[in-house]
């Protein structure tokens, strides 16, 4: 059995993906100055809304946890941002059959996720300036 620490390591090294065709489709529909509002806007929503799914949480507020998770797929679907749309969608499923432990394990994977996500989206636009 591979010690707590190496598994945690590979835990937080689990890739982000997402979709670059989206992205490149977005500033063709709606010109770069548009397109860059909207991300900055979905990146800032995305920030809030993972926070939001934490308070949600602690609050035990089922409902609006699931209401919050699937936001955040709409979210990243848009933009993109693949693997943290599929993650809200395993939050907001075990949030449906309300297994409380899958909800904290997803949610703590939704939350790493998003943090990694949010980073990598605001590295590529800098690395486009």
């Amino acid at each position: 059995m591979r010690p707590v620490v190496e598994l945690l390591q590979h835990i937080s090294a689990e890739p982000v993906r997402f979709d670059p065709d989206r992205l490149h489709r977005l500033f063709r529909q709606l010109g770069e100055r548009s397109a860059e509002a909207m991300l900055s806007r979905a990146l800032e929503e995305l920030a809030v809304r993972l926070s939001l799914c934490e308070d949600h949480w602690h609050a035990e507020s089922w409902p609006d946890l699931q209401k919050c998770a699937r936001s955040i797929i709409a979210i990243s679907e848009q933009i993109g941002l693949t693997t943290l749309a599929r993650v809200a969608g395993d939050v907001t499923g075990a949030t449906a059959r309300r297994d409380l432990a899958a909800v904290g394990a997803t949610l703590a994977r939704l939350v790493r996720i998003g943090e990694r996500s949010l980073t990598a989206v605001w590295d590529l636009r800098d690395l486009s300036v």
